[in-house]
């Protein structure tokens, strides 16, 4: 007689699923010495990949007809330099932001584009590895999308906000920067100080937070709808509500991959065009 196997609801499918390759467990309060594994990997792996592609097409590039790929490479750059110089006035300070707001859009898109691989496809083949290697595979976990991840999207605006700092005491000088930090945006009396800085405080934590949140909000969500969408195709092919469900789950998948690229897209020059503004405001004097 053969076993009996061995099912999980849907919530555990999701909470197995969302669950990160980390360090060490996870305990109910929080830790800050715990690095998502997966996550790192992911995106070191996709910020080289990108390098390498960009270098691959820098080396090939000719003054002739350029390919499909020249051709777009050339118009990201010459749109995110426009951009660039809109916000950011400084050409010095160009020199380096634009190419650092160019290629956060290529790898905030690479990192987003891992959400349209099957959600199964790269977690079991890492618990089959782990089988193969003795492992418990019902306790190895896998996450591809380093940006549904909120550690990587706050570390990714955590440096601009440094970023951010940077030039504007590069810009104003440390004196002006202290000075504006609390004269601005009320005024230059000593009993509007604390209010200034306060106000100072909560606009950097603010636009940081919301910088992250936006990108990693995003992509949890979607990725959370891949998931859903998954457990209709199982639903079907098991039985329990018939076929209908597995077509549907091949429908909606299409048509949520689809939707999904725009999303990729767009968030990752939200991020970009934030960057420029951020760093751009830096540069101003109030």
């Amino acid at each position: 007689m053969p076993a009996e196997q061995q099912t999980i609801t849907a919530g555990e499918y999701i909470i197995h699923h969302l669950t990160q390759w980390t360090s060490s467990p996870r305990l109910s309060v929080v830790q800050f010495n715990i690095v998502d594994i997966d996550s790192i990997i992911f995106a070191v792996g996709l910020g080289l990949l990108a390098c390498f592609l960009l270098w691959r097409v820098a080396k090939s590039m000719t003054s002739g007809v350029p390919g499909r790929m020249q051709a777009a490479v050339e118009f990201l750059v010459e749109f995110v330099d426009e951009q660039a110089r809109g916000i950011v006035r400084n050409a010095k300070s160009r020199e380096f932001v634009a190419p650092l707001a160019f290629i956060s859009f290529i790898w905030i898109v690479m990192m987003n584009a891992m959400d349209l691989l099957p959600v199964d496809l790269l977690p079991r083949l890492w618990q089959g590895a782990g089988a193969m290697a003795g492992h418990d595979p019902e306790h190895m976990y896998l996450r591809v999308v380093p940006t549904a991840d909120l550690s990587i999207a706050l570390g990714m605006s955590i440096t601009i906000l440094l970023l951010s700092l940077y030039y504007g005491i590069k810009v104003k000088g440390l004196g002006g920067w202290v000075h504006e930090l609390f004269t601005a945006p009320f005024g230059n009396h000593f009993l509007l100080w604390p209010l200034n800085f306060a106000m100072q405080l909560l606009e950097y934590l603010a636009k940081t937070l919301s910088h992250g949140m936006r990108l990693f909000g995003n992509l949890y969500a979607e990725e959370i709808l891949f998931m859903i969408i998954a457990l209709m195709g199982a639903a079907g092919l098991s039985g329990l509500t018939g076929w209908a469900l597995f077509f549907g789950n091949i429908v909606a998948g299409l048509a949520w991959s689809i939707f999904s690229m725009l999303i990729i897209v767009l968030q990752g020059f939200i991020f970009m065009m934030l960057t420029l503004v951020y760093i751009g405001q830096a540069h101003d004097h109030h």
